[in-house]
């Protein structure tokens, strides 16, 4: 097979400008590359992934690389990879197979000719390279150490296969550690989803209603964003619980049939299907814009808003103008796929740090630990702690340490008022 395949080889020395850029704002990895590069602990691994392939993930590509593994990489998204950054890591040894703008068909033989170099340990940002691998080629699982997932809708997937009994090899949950969801699903979807949105449209979000559809760490910081840039904030739930956090957390809670009426955006990142439909679009303003930050491009039933349709117009890139039978028009931003990578960059580098950080120290783990149950594990509480700590190394900033006096009296039952 060949090496790479690639937009244009030639875009590769863009490309490290990017990457030397991202590589500054990531300390944490660099502490673990250095790490890798003396003790080797992939040596003899093939690493298998599908992420989305940006300057951060290249960062991770290297440091896998380093530590011995040899990289086979595809997109996770077909609109998501930096065609500089694919360009440059073919360059350096990866196999990288991704290029913006894929159809359907080439996305999966990008997955599958990365499952051609047989991985032992399988990256994923969605489970498609599971789903491939379970479905299409069950002849490879048995070359498979473990696999780590890295997003929400991808450990929601993996958990419902485990249920199932259908899951042939043991997954760790990425997207389920404090250091990556805390800080990658709040604080990089909230700004970079805002950084899509406004690339894609350039409107003032200041007085305007914004909706977010889904209020787990994503929808919290994404409403937290848009609070901050002046917006409305309105948020749609189907849990109680996160409901009423939302509610406390000030904002205002109702049905998306409600919303529909009010709302001048709307952002879905709720992991599930079509949260918005043709009986939102119907009560839709004129001029309303929608977008997803979710995963996968099923958030927003697009199907309904073609058939609502009289007319469909590009007005810039990533922005779509449907024209409905009574002249309203509906704005669909990067074709309902993730917003804040199609439209924008992907989060910011600072936060894909601990969470590259965690499938860099996770694939060690697997390879360290070697016949686990065939379920989706946690992320081991050593590992989470341990970026943690690398992050407030690198950031300069220290914590207090427990006493020996505090350490017992936190191990014992018998004391109280005194």
């Amino acid at each position: 097979m060949a090496d790479y395949k690639v937009k244009d080889i030639n875009l590769a020395s863009q490309g490290a400008l990017l990457v030397e850029w991202a590589a500054k704002h990531m300390p944490v990895l660099a502490q673990i590359r250095e790490r890798f590069e003396k003790e080797k602990p992939l040596a003899g691994i093939t690493v298998g992934a599908c992420l989305h392939v940006t300057k951060e993930t290249a960062v991770l590509a290297e440091t896998l690389k380093a530590g011995g593994a040899t990289v086979a990489l595809c997109g996770s998204n077909p609109l998501s990879t930096q065609d500089e950054v694919a360009a440059y890591l073919a360059t350096k040894g990866i196999h990288v197979y991704a290029w913006r703008e894929q159809k359907t068909d080439e996305y999966f033989w990008c997955i599958n000719t990365v499952l051609d170099y047989k991985p032992q340990v399988t990256m994923d940002d969605g489970a498609d390279v599971v789903g491939v691998l379970h479905k299409e080629r069950t002849e490879l699982i048995g070359n498979v150490i473990g696999g780590t997932e890295e997003t929400t809708t991808g450990v929601i997937r993996l958990r419902a296969m485990e249920q199932d009994g259908a899951l042939k090899y043991p997954i760790i949950a990425v997207n389920d550690a404090y250091t990556k969801y805390l800080f990658d699903n709040r604080y990089g979807t909230g700004q970079s989803t805002i950084d899509g949105i406004l690339r894609a449209t350039s409107v003032l979000l200041a007085g305007k209603y914004f909706v977010v559809a889904g209020y787990g760490w994503c929808g919290r910081g994404l409403a937290m964003r848009a609070k901050g840039m002046g917006a409305k904030v309105i948020v749609t739930e189907v849990d109680p619980t996160k409901a009423l956090e939302a509610v406390m957390d000030g904002f205002l809670v109702m049905p998306m049939d409600e919303a529909a009426e009010l709302g001048d955006v709307f952002v879905t990142l709720t992991g599930n299907t079509s949260v918005i439909r043709k009986e939102h679009m119907q009560k839709m303003k004129d001029g309303a814009i929608i977008a997803n930050s979710g995963h996968f491009n099923v958030e927003i039933d697009i199907p309904d808003l073609e058939k609502l349709s009289t007319a469909k117009r590009t007005l810039r890139p990533n922005l779509e103008e449907y024209t409905l039978a009574d002249g309203r028009k509906i704005h669909l931003l990067a074709e309902g796929r993730l917003v804040n990578l199609a439209a924008a960059e992907g989060h910011p580098s600072e936060v894909m740090d601990m969470s590259f950080a965690n499938q860099a120290l996770n694939a060690e783990y697997l390879v360290k630990n070697k016949g686990l149950e065939k379920k989706v594990y946690r992320v081991p509480k050593e590992i989470d702690e341990l970026v943690a700590g690398l992050k407030l190394t690198a950031i300069n900033v220290k914590i207090d340490e427990l006493t020996e006096k505090q350490i017992k009296y936190l191990a014992t039952w018998d004391e109280g008022t005194i």
